[in-house]
């Protein structure tokens, strides 16, 4: 009977039951598809570093990749080499790795047997090499790991290092962290959005929760059957909403993984990831937290906490969190920052708008338009929940928004920078940059309205006063520094910078470099190119340079300062034909080089591929924020049908004024979409205040790179409209609900409708 009697309210109200199931199943999957792909990130990230952390491995004198051969004449040698075989499927999926059983267990320095030929590894991400290399791959790497048994190496080869965690791991780590910080986001919003909507179907029980208390059922009784309620809700709700986000991982997973590798060379290989327990675990607690905490005595209503004591502290809050924004120095603490200014924030615009709404009620004549005023007040305190969480959301959406158009913005006018010539060909292997220049010169290709150099890449190190030590970087070098570059707009930089670094007189260093060390124009630096004495230079700091999607520091100099000892690591070139033939100019440089057909790519298609890297990276935060946004507009389309419904026979009054049907709808439609309106314009500085720190504060610490601040008032628009929607929604179901026939007044004590 206690049963039936807990569950008759749901009975009565379907529609808040669904509400909540959707809410929690939502949230579940969006929560736990993103915790799936951080967590298999950091799991498998983890994992390569303490199996390769700096392992050393088997490489050619020539620079060719290692194959199979390689890999059978050294075992054959007496060396103790292990393959290692990364392969990324076609068809989608993480990277495996394929190794040899009998190799692993030479390098372990144990003996195999008989047993163990030919076995094959089910453990993820290992496969067996043949398992792997029978893989159809989109992309594949070979490693030899040799483990030292005294044998010396055969001629023709050299020892080097492999490290799977790249220098830049930790602002891989702030990638996920930024990821992980905006999930938390949506679950305090989902949160609140669970809880406005459990209190107010708390607050319309409260009578026969009351009854039953009278009847002689124990409160602690009644607080366990309703603790088991919630329980058994959020088990039905959150374990279909984990199965859907494990499908909503399985198909970010690629892009999340291409996304990591691009920006951040670092691999998501597969795994099994963890069971579903904690997240299980860690969603229930949400919704019974959120829900029954400060729930009171069933037979009385609970306070709002409209006193002075919490506007101070929301006042605090926001002083406070606004300072550490500014002064934070640690990812950490900014993230609480912010925390702390959503909190003071979200805690004090109910109040301000209640406040508002009192202090102009007392000061319009119209008695209709006083009432419009007290019952938009009466709509604050008593919706402040979904409002708050409305807000927030359109905050977030609005920040996002911003962001990523921002972002997508720059990063074409500055890949079109960077892609400034029409063709790039890369270089075969043992083919002579030096020489296709020669050749080039020779054609007279800037007569003719053309444009060309070369690009050779490697690894340096950079020292300076302030610096603690050599910090290694990349190295850029361009021959000849000529129109090609000269287009490029630099962050910072004198009149005469590019003539300078092409003279061999000056560098330029990005702008991840330029922060991480603490550059400016002018300062003086040693790049050195080699391990070897006297291979550096030194040279002031000419530019800085804009350099997005990276986060590794970058030297640019001129290709003569290179000593002939640089080892490059990436060579090509750079070539506008202009009036020339291509195909002509192509012929000659394989004729150069004795090769065979050269790879010729054209700027529209390696700008198309770069483009959807960064367009992987931002596809999960816009599917987050449009799917809280949706979840808040349908938790306050439905917190404001329900709470206005407690309201009909008062608002039945307007007819007993003189008001019509059609004119007491429009007074609805008026205040309805005040209140959300109200919600929209109070959520544009949070917002603006949320664009700042990602560009200006959270981007910078987390990657090294900033962006120009921006904002686009006419997304603005969009939002209100979407706030418009759902005032118009709420004044429409209200509308129908006054065709009914009048009920009694709603208690006063239901602490929800009641007041007057």
């Amino acid at each position: 009977m206690l049963i039936r009697a807990l569950t008759s309210h749901y009975r009565r109200h379907p529609l808040q039951l669904l509400a909540l199931a959707v809410m929690i199943l939502l949230s579940s999957a969006l929560w736990s598809g993103i915790h799936h792909l951080t967590s298999q990130a950091r799991h498998s990230l983890g994992d390569s570093e303490s199996a390769l952390a700096e392992r050393p491995q088997v490489v050619r004198d020539d620079g060719r990749p290692v194959t199979v051969t390689d890999f059978v004449r050294l075992r054959r040698a007496g060396l103790c080499v292990m393959p290692w075989l990364e392969v990324l499927p076609a068809d989608g999926g993480a990277w495996v790795v394929g190794i040899d059983p009998l190799a692993a267990h030479c390098a372990a320095r144990q003996p195999a047997t008989d047993g163990l030929s030919g076995q094959a590894l089910d453990g993820r991400p290992f496969l067996d090499i043949a398992d792997a290399a029978e893989l159809s791959a989109r992309a594949s790497r070979l490693s030899l790991l040799w483990h030292d048994n005294g044998v010396p190496l055969p001629a023709g080869y050299r020892r080097d290092t492999l490290a799977l965690a790249p220098d830049t791991g930790q602002l891989g780590d702030s990638f996920l962290l930024n990821l992980d910080a905006l999930s938390v986001l949506v679950l305090l919003i989902t949160a609140l959005l669970l809880r406005s909507v459990y209190r107010l179907s708390l607050a319309q029980r409260r009578d026969s929760l009351a009854l039953l208390v009278r009847l002689g059922v124990p409160e602690r009784r009644l607080h366990a059957g309703l603790l088991a309620e919630l329980l058994v809700l959020s088990l039905v709700c959150v374990v279909p909403g984990l199965w859907l986000g494990q499908g909503l991982a399985s198909g970010l997973g690629q892009g999340f993984g291409q996304a990591l590798n691009g920006l951040f060379d670092a691999r998501v290989y597969a795994t099994d990831g963890a069971g579903p327990l904690r997240p299980l675990l860690i969603m229930v607690a949400v919704v019974l937290v959120a829900c029954a905490w400060g729930a009171g005595s069933l037979g009385r209503p609970t306070g709002q906490g409209t006193g002075k004591t919490v506007v101070w502290a929301a006042g605090l809050a926001l002083v406070l969190g606004g300072a550490l924004v500014v002064l934070a120095p640690a990812l950490w603490l900014l993230f609480v920052a912010v925390a702390l200014v959503f909190l003071g924030y979200g805690l004090l615009t109910p109040r301000v708008l209640a406040a508002v709404a009192a202090r102009a009620a007392t000061r319009v004549p119209d008695p209709l338009a006083r009432w419009r005023w007290r019952e938009f007040g009466v709509l604050c305190r008593r919706l402040a929940l979904p409002l708050v969480a409305l807000q927030f959301a359109l905050a977030l959406v609005l920040a996002v928004q911003a962001l990523v158009t921002t972002f997508e913005s720059t990063f074409e006018q500055w890949l079109g920078q960077r892609l400034s010539a029409d063709y790039y060909l890369e270089l075969p292997d043992g083919a002579s940059g030096a020489e296709a220049l020669t050749w080039l010169r020779a054609q007279d290709l800037t007569g003719q309205g053309g444009a060309y150099h070369r690009v050779i890449r490697g690894r340096g190190w950079v020292a300076c006063p302030a610096c603690a030590g050599p910090q290694p970087v990349d190295v850029f070098a361009l021959a000849p520094i000529g129109p090609l570059v000269h287009s490029w707009t630099l962050l910072a930089g004198d009149d005469r910078a590019w003539p300078r670094v092409a003279a061999g007189e000056a560098v330029l260093v990005n702008e991840q470099l330029a922060r991480r060390l603490g550059l400016s124009v002018g300062d003086l630096v040693q790049v050195r190119f080699t391990d070897g004495p006297e291979t550096g230079v030194q040279a002031p700091v000419a530019g800085i340079y804009a350099d997005y999607g990276r986060p590794a520091g970058e030297v640019l100099v001129a290709a003569r300062l290179l000593p002939p000892a640089f080892a490059a690591t990436f060579e090509s070139l750079s070539l506008s034909p202009g009036r020339a033939d291509l195909a002509t100019l192509v012929a000659g440089l394989e004729s150069v080089w004795a090769s065979g057909p050269v790879t010729v790519r054209d700027a529209d298609t390696i700008r198309q591929l770069a483009s959807q890297v960064f367009d992987q990276t931002f596809r999960l935060t816009r599917a987050m924020t449009a799917l809280t946004l949706l979840l808040s507009a349908l938790a306050l389309l439905l917190m404001g049908w329900v709470f206005l419904m407690t309201r009909v026979w008062y608002l039945r009054l307007l007819a007993v004024w003189g008001l019509t049907r059609v004119a007491m709808a429009g007074q609805l439609l008026r205040l309805a979409v005040g209140v959300a309106l109200a919600t929209w314009l109070l959520a544009l500085p949070l917002g603006i205040g949320l664009t700042w720190v990602l560009v200006a504060r959270i981007n910078p610490m987390a990657f090294g790179w900033a962006l120009p601040m921006a904002v686009y008032p006419g997304f603005w628009l969009v939002l209100a409209g979407v706030a418009l929607a759902v005032g118009a929604a709420i004044a429409g179901l209200m509308a129908l609900a006054l065709r009914r026939p009048a009920l009694r007044p709603t208690p006063a004590s239901l602490s929800a409708g009641g007041e007057r």
